[in-house]
């Protein structure tokens, strides 16, 4: 019940759609329920008595409330829809603001396309029990009361006959919705993993292509095809099942009127007009039952996205502000990681027990091999997870009682794996800082040193990239990144492996105008050419996530131990690959 009126609770934007759908919906249903009653009246009265005048009167009346109904379908079909993809448009809003909210950890353990499945095919099926199921009910109980009342007073007998067969018919429906319900669900979470296997295969295209396993994405997918395929075959079983015994019911029902009614006009109980009219009656007293059981497999689809929708909805991130976070201002950028441990979810530690203290306005190169900790510890800082034990602070504040909005705004990021939003090259450089005026996004293009190549291109800053930017080199995606962080201008900036698709010589300038914007700032250097943090105020090595050194380059040359002898293994290579 809780699900219900949370769902329920949507129609409160839309009362006004609503009342009007309603109300029209009423009018069908009393329009509907008048055409047999004037059916009786001509078959019964008018037509036997040769009254040509009150045929032709109740014709015309009969033609009026055709074109009525026509005016009342067309305020159903469209009114209805529009609050109905109202509430859709307000539950998807409500959903994506929520998966904002949602820490990275939670998109690191679900798949991009099962959420766009519970973002857009869920909800769909959600707005059209929104639009259809208030009406359908309601003018389904409205003509079943209506011709109930009505077949009783044309014949007692006959209607406790209908009325005792429809226990039975609801009984069916009853145990058949649950099985038709589950059966759903599974169509749902099938749907979500077919998505997301087609989302992933077409993301990674040309990794396929570039192997040639084609034939093996085929294959790989035709696994969750078949699943999809038999979850709905087995919904549509359940489905089947459910249609097939309310007909054959119906039939009955039909059947039963028609034989038992024979008889009671062979008693005289009833005449051959009231028992043509009954018949018609019967036919408006099945079609709400039709309606009932039709809405019963709308609700039981539409409830399992909604279901879905309300799951999504009801998780709550494990990052959150604290009720007296704090903004911060003035940032100096002095940070102190203190005892900190980290472990993602059911794994090992990836950080044991990290000391370490970077002055304000210092460089900070963190080196060492794949997996020692490196980006987690960044990562730490911005809080995309929560540290185990231990603390972080920022200028003396522990960055758990900083607002998450503040803290991610001080510190600017260009990762390795550079992301751009398909749109245009303005557009993500704009994403730096969406007040920012022409004039700044030019300049951070220039300090990136991608502003010359951008004026090159036939659209220039409007020119389309692609999806993640695939019409640019990597060293091309790489300096708009950069651009970006030139235009948010943090007091903090960490670099992760910022300049590793560029060439030397883009290297170089990008090496200079990073040292510009690094000027006066914290940063932190994520590097694996140690020829590129030679710089840096203070290096440390990080090994399966412990600082096994710290001290500056010539420091670490000196004590020649794990820093030294990478520089030297990776120098020696480069003068092998020179010769």
């Amino acid at each position: 019940m809780t699900l219900l009126k949370r769902f329920i609770s949507y129609y409160r934007y839309e009362i006004p759609l609503v009342v009007i759908d309603i109300t029209a919906a009423c009018g069908i249903a009393f329009l509907d329920l008048m055409f047999p009653v004037i059916t009786r009246i001509m078959m019964k009265d008018l037509i036997p008595n040769s009254n040509l005048q009150g045929i032709f009167k109740y014709g015309l009346i009969l033609f009026l409330m055709y074109l009525i109904n026509l005016f009342l379908q067309y305020v159903v079909d469209y009114f209805g829809h529009v609050a109905g993809i109202r509430i859709e448009t307000r539950m998807r809003s409500d959903l994506f603001s929520h998966l904002q909210t949602l820490d990275v950890e939670f998109f690191d353990n679900n798949r991009t396309g099962s959420l766009m499945s519970r973002v857009v095919n869920d909800l769909h099926e959600v707005s059209e029990l929104a639009h259809h199921g208030p009406e359908d009910l309601l003018i389904a109980v409205l003509m079943l009361l209506g011709s109930t009342i009505y077949l009783f007073q044309i014949n007692v007998p006959l209607t406790l006959m209908i009325v005792a067969f429809v226990p039975f018919m609801i009984f069916f429906a009853i145990k058949q919705r649950k099985v038709m319900g589950e059966a759903f669900l599974s169509v749902k979470e099938e749907t979500a993993v077919i998505n997301s296997d087609i989302e992933n295969s077409i993301a990674g295209i040309r990794v396929a292509k570039s192997f040639a396993n084609e034939e093996y994405e085929k294959d790989r997918f035709e696994g969750a095809n078949t699943s999809f395929r038999k979850a709905r075959e087995g919904a549509y079983h359940s489905m089947a099942i459910y249609y097939s015994g309310l007909n054959f019911m119906t039939n009955l029902l039909n059947g039963a009127v028609l034989i038992f009614g024979g008889y009671l006009c062979y008693l005289g109980k009833i005449d051959l007009a009231d028992l043509t009219a009954y018949i018609l009656f019967v036919s408006m007293f099945i079609q709400p039952i039709r309606k009932l059981t039709a809405f019963a497999q709308q609700f039981e689809q539409g409830m399992a996205g909604f279901r879905r929708f309300a799951d999504l909805m009801s998780l709550k991130p494990k990052i959150v502000d604290k009720p007296n976070a704090v903004t911060l201002k003035d940032v100096q950028g002095s940070i102190v990681f203190d005892n900190v441990s980290f472990s993602y979810s059911g794994s090992d530690e990836v950080l044991k027990n990290v000391t370490l203290k970077v002055d304000a306005g210092q460089s900070i190169a963190l080196v060492g091999s794949s997996g020692g900790g490196k980006t987690t510890l960044c990562h730490l800082l911005m809080r995309f997870y929560e540290i185990d034990s231990g603390s972080i602070t920022i200028d003396g504040i522990d960055i758990r009682d900083i607002k998450l909005a503040s803290l991610r705004e001080t510190i600017g990021l260009v990762q390795q794996d550079v992301f751009l939003f398909a749109g245009t090259i303005k557009d993500n450089i704009l994403y730096g800082r969406p007040n920012a005026t022409d004039r700044e996004i030019y300049q951070a293009a220039k300090n990136a040193e991608i502003h010359d190549f951008i004026t090159t291109l036939p659209d220039g800053y409007n020119t389309y990239i692609g999806e993640r930017g695939i019409k640019l080199s990597g060293g091309q995606k790489q300096r708009i990144a950069i651009a970006r962080l030139f235009l948010k201008n943090p007091p903090i900036l960490v670099l992760d492996e910022a300049t590793s698709a560029l060439d030397n010589i883009t290297e170089y300038r990008i090496q200079n105008a990073l040292k510009r914007l690094s000027k006066d700032r914290t940063v932190f250097i994520i590097a694996h050419r140690l020829s590129t943090v030679k710089d840096a105020n203070q290096i440390v090595v990080l090994e399966e996530g412990e600082i096994v050194e710290k001290g500056t380059h010539a420091e670490l040359l000196a004590k020649n131990n794990i820093y030294s002898k990478l520089y030297k293994s990776q120098y020696l290579s480069s003068d092998l690959a020179i010769s």
